[in-house]
């Protein structure tokens, strides 16, 4: 079977035509640096789409193989198996040269570069491409974007999922239909570059033990020194770094390797060395002590307090779906100064944020004529951010949803001064999508949806500063959220997606708790960061596995260099359970005109129940001062 519609004409495809290298993997776990692979198996195709070769195997990984339930693979089948080392030479002569292609391609990719580095091989890709997030990009009418969901929708058969070899060739008839859509939707795909890494950074690292106890403060003047307290260590020590390290957290401190305001002590024989940590204490008045005091000071560390542990939510006997509880807050203007970082509201003190009982089915508030636009996904076009921000809250006050990009979801264009020179004008046109100006948005008049564009559930659309309860996991899928932010793709600059996962005082408790791209993973792997494109972001978030310390996830997204969301324009954020489920919750947010970072949402414990609040907040700093803003220097 061609890859390519027999429609296009190849040759003119451009990126459309590539040598691919469709993967899939079956694992014992879902952590890479942890799990290992228990089957493999790469499809490669040409750019004419025809296919040049297919492998499979099973892998013996030496351990327990995991949830048997799901890939039904058990030890004993295993047993005889190839190690990886075995296979893994085969499988990197199909990879070279070729863009890998999987569903959710940063699991499998991360997999195999494990597994390479455990070889002492050099996994040989450059590129790859996420068929997940590719649909994310053409949003076809589906209830969600599960493999098997998007091959019933696309007409792939598929005969046993979870076997590697038979999702690999549903793989290629869903990129199959993929390339089709994007190439009629003329959007550019969404490759990603894998540089070269060294081999140590794929090697599996214990995780950082989080400290059980609050940060009780400064060190005071001849007082002790008492659990919880934040220490720093810098320049050169007598006794090695590495001892000085754990001899204070076995006696209950918190080693941080940077310092800020919450920072309780700096350990440092050359008090006037200079170093970037020395700088900072100094800036802030953080207390200097040398090696020999800190040394015996941590033969009486006085008891802290201990994280409270909290509230356990049991999740109902009935595995039905229920509705979210859905509430809205007012939230202060967006600033544009360059001020410091103000202290986030504290849930627990909102007035609109009040608790709420179970989640429930909500009354409906409001007339089909309060909500002309209900069911209908809008793109603004052209205006200067400031017009194209209020047209876009203009469309979710009239019970729409405003897109940032074209996809097949959407149903009418609002075209603003200069909208017409956009280059999706030519394809808009092809697709005879309403296009309206912005006299339209003061009395909207729309025909339904087509068939094509509904679902049996659309995403429930969040103003800024919305709050929504996360429903109580079922099974092993529901214990992990996905928070996707997307955006009109950018050439001149790039934009990044970080988490922030905070304890009670707003603060991180470890240097760890900041996920960024330079470290995409949280010490216990409950917060990662997976890319899925130049213009595509997600953090997922194992709430049932957060420690008991982390209050409150902030997610948040950063300009690299000078630009500004002015000129990047909005940023969606998707809510979906796992990675490729029904999304929850959708919202569009607009900074202002001269931010380089912005708040997206925050995640929060309130009693025994998880929610999120929609923030759209944005910030002229950049993505360093945001970051001391919460306890961690990223400048070292």
């Amino acid at each position: 079977m061609s890859l390519v519609a027999a429609s296009f004409d190849v040759p003119a495809m451009g990126d459309y035509a590539n040598d691919w290298a469709l993967v899939d993997v079956e694992t014992s776990g879902l952590i890479a640096r942890r799990d290992r692979v228990l089957s493999v198996a790469v499809i490669t195709i040409g750019p004419d789409g025809e296919q040049t070769g297919e492998f499979s195997t099973l892998v013996n990984p030496g351990c327990d193989p995991g949830p048997v339930e799901v890939h039904g693979l058990t030890a004993e089948r295993l047993q005889a198996a190839p190690t990886f080392d075995q296979v893994a030479g085969r499988i990197g002569a199909m990879l070279q040269d070729r863009i890998l292609v999987a569903h959710n391609a940063q699991f499998d990719y991360d997999f195999l570069a494990y597994e390479f580095a455990r070889a002492r091989m050099w996994l040989p890709v450059s590129q790859r491409l996420c068929t997940l997030a590719l649909n994310r990009q053409v949003d076809p009418p589906t209830d969600n974007l599960k493999l098997g969901t998007l091959a019933a929708h696309y007409g792939v058969p598929q005969h046993r999922a979870h076997e590697a070899l038979d999702d690999t060739r549903v793989l290629a008839g869903i990129l199959r239909a993929s390339l089709h859509e994007a190439a009629r939707l003329e959007l550019p795909l969404p490759l990603v570059t894998c540089p070269p890494r060294a081999e140590s950074q794929f090697s599996p690292k214990p995780p950082k033990t989080p400290c059980a106890y609050r940060n009780p403060g400064r060190l005071t003047p001849g007082g002790p020194l008492q659990q919880g307290m934040k220490v720093a260590i810098t320049g050169e020590t007598a006794y090695a770094r590495a001892e000085l390290v754990g001899r204070a957290v076995a006696a209950g401190l918190n080693m941080m390797t940077s310092v800020s305001r919450h920072t309780s002590v700096l350990v440092t024989n050359e008090p006037v060395s200079g170093s970037a940590k020395a700088r900072r204490a100094l800036a802030e008045g953080v207390p200097v002590i040398d090696e020999h005091t800190f040394l015996r000071m941590l033969a009486d560390v006085r008891p802290g307090s201990e994280h409270e542990a909290p509230a356990v939510a049991v999740a109902p006997a009935a595995e039905t779906e229920a509705e979210p509880v859905v509430a809205s807050m007012k939230l202060a203007p967006i600033t544009t100064s360059a001020a410091p970082i103000p202290e986030t509201a504290d849930p627990a003190t909102t007035a609109a944020d009040a608790p709420v009982p179970a989640p429930r089915r909500p009354k409906p508030s409001h007339s089909a004529s309060d909500k002309p636009l209900a069911g209908r996904r809008v793109l603004v076009l052209g205006g200067v951010h400031a017009d194209a921000a209020a047209a876009r809250t203009r469309i979710v006050e009239l019970g729409g949803s405003a897109a940032v990009n074209l996809s097949a979801s959407v149903t009418d264009v609002v075209l603003l001064e200069g909208g017409q020179g956009d280059r999706r004008m030519s394809r808009i046109t092809a697709l005879e999508l309403g296009v309206h100006d912005l006299d339209w948005l003061t009395a909207p008049t729309a025909a339904a949806p087509a068939a094509a564009t509904l679902r049996a559930q659309d995403p429930h659309v969040m103003p800024r500063g919305g709050v929504i309860d996360l429903p109580l996991p079922h099974g092993r899928t529901g214990r992990e959220w996905h928070v996707t932010a997307t955006w009109t793709p950018q050439t001149d600059y790039e934009i990044d997606v970080v988490a922030f996962l905070l304890d009670e005082d707003e603060q991180v408790t470890a240097d760890e708790d900041f996920v960024f791209y330079g470290a995409p993973e949280s010490p216990a792997g409950t917060v990662r960061l997976l890319t899925g494109g130049p213009a595509d972001q997600t953090i997922t978030l194992n709430l049932t596995s957060l420690s008991p310390a982390t209050r409150k996830v902030v997610v948040a997204a950063a300009i690299d260099g000078t630009a500004t969301f002015g000129t990047a324009g909005a940023i969606q954020i998707d809510v979906t359970p796992g990675s490729s489920g029904a999304a929850l919750a959708r919202a569009t947010l607009d900074a202002a005109t001269t931010e380089r970072t912005m708040l997206l949402a925050e995640i929060y414990r309130r009693g025994p129940v998880w929610r999120l609040r929609t923030v759209g907040q944005g910030y002229n700093h950049g993505l360093d001062a945001l970051a001391r803003g919460y306890g961690v220097d990223i400048a070292e």
